[in-house]
């Protein structure tokens, strides 16, 4: 062991090794993971090109790491909107995206609004709800329970 003194760059966390008993978890994925719980101790987030930078990958890598890891929920779906977005998450339909900005400006918007206005668009009800299912399932419903109840009913 050396005595040199750790310089403000030197982070000091705890990793457990459960994650590396994850078959489903790539390196990519793995090395998201060690970086994000680098930062954990930060104010802010590390944003996706430091992420990116510091676990020398691509944005393109380090999105779908984290995306991973969020469906083996070792990261939160609200974390992983902050870091990536909301509208570069390449998991979702353009329906999809088009239908979040929508329902983010309307949250408490019914199935016969979104009906009426699918038909500037020519989507049907069918559309509507495979779109609320798609936002639901890859955790951008959460914060409205109200869309929820369309994606189920």
């Amino acid at each position: 062991m050396s005595n040199v003194q750790a310089t403000d760059n030197t982070r000091n966390f705890t990793l457990s090794t459960e994650m590396f008993q994850l078959p489903q978890l790539d390196l990519y994925s793995q090395m998201v993971y060690i970086v994000l719980k680098a930062f954990a101790a930060e104010s802010s987030l590390p944003t996706l090109a430091e992420i990116a930078k510091y676990g020398r990958m691509t944005a393109k890598q380090a999105t779908k790491a984290l995306q991973s890891l969020t469906e083996q929920k070792l990261v939160s779906h609200k974390l992983f909107r902050q870091i990536v977005g909301e509208f570069a998450d390449d998991r979702l339909s353009w329906a999809a995206k088009g239908l979040l900005a929508y329902c983010k400006e309307h949250p408490h918007v019914r199935m016969a609004e979104l009906q009426e206005l699918s038909g500037q668009s020519g989507e049907d009800e069918h559309g509507i709800r495979k779109a609320l299912k798609e936002l639901r399932r890859h955790g951008y419903l959460e914060e409205y329970p109200e869309l929820i109840k369309l994606a189920t009913g």
